[in-house]
């Protein structure tokens, strides 16, 4: 059975080790975002990996050491001593925060403090359910993606969420 396996990719390599994949026939993906950067002379819009060295790959099990070959994998990613997998709902939720247009940020797990449940009332995140954070420069909104151990964060305005019960 084909899952979404996650896979570590050397720094800065993502997009290069998308293209090798593709051109050796696996299914991939690798979420982007715009973002805006600032050099000393300008401002510019460029695509960025949401997920630092995540690449996802839609293969077999048994295809996960074949693909650890691929110059610039790292390794594959592991969840409870088994390879990690990306859920159908976690590919769905990474989707629909890309689709919403809304600038994200990416933290690892563990970084996160537990705060309220919530979900979102209305917008383009209408029915998502997350967690409230505080931040030291006001309040955001989280999903938590457990199998990859990364939580998406996103601003969000409070009167659009409300305490999940």
């Amino acid at each position: 059975m084909k899952n979404w396996f996650v896979f570590y990719t050397k720094s800065r390599q993502e997009r290069k080790v998308r293209e090798l994949l593709l051109r050796r026939g696996y299914e991939v993906f690798l979420p982007m975002q715009k973002v805006m950067r600032q050099w000393s002379d300008r401002k510019k819009k460029v695509d960025t990996p949401l997920f630092n060295s995540y690449i996802f790959v839609h293969d077999t099990e048994d295809k996960i050491p074949l693909i650890v070959q691929t110059p610039g994998i790292a390794w594959n990613i592991r969840h409870n001593d088994k390879p990690a997998v990306l859920q159908t709902r976690e590919l769905e939720i990474i989707q629909r925060f890309l689709n919403s247009g809304l600038l994200l940020e990416i933290q690892a797990v563990q970084n996160l403090e537990v705060g309220n449940p919530v979900q979102v009332i209305d917008g383009a995140l209408k029915g998502m359910v997350g967690t409230l954070l505080k931040t030291s420069d006001g309040e955001r909104f989280t999903v938590a993606l457990e199998s990859i151990g990364q939580t998406m964060l996103v601003r969000i305005d409070r009167q659009l969420l409300k305490i999940k019960k």
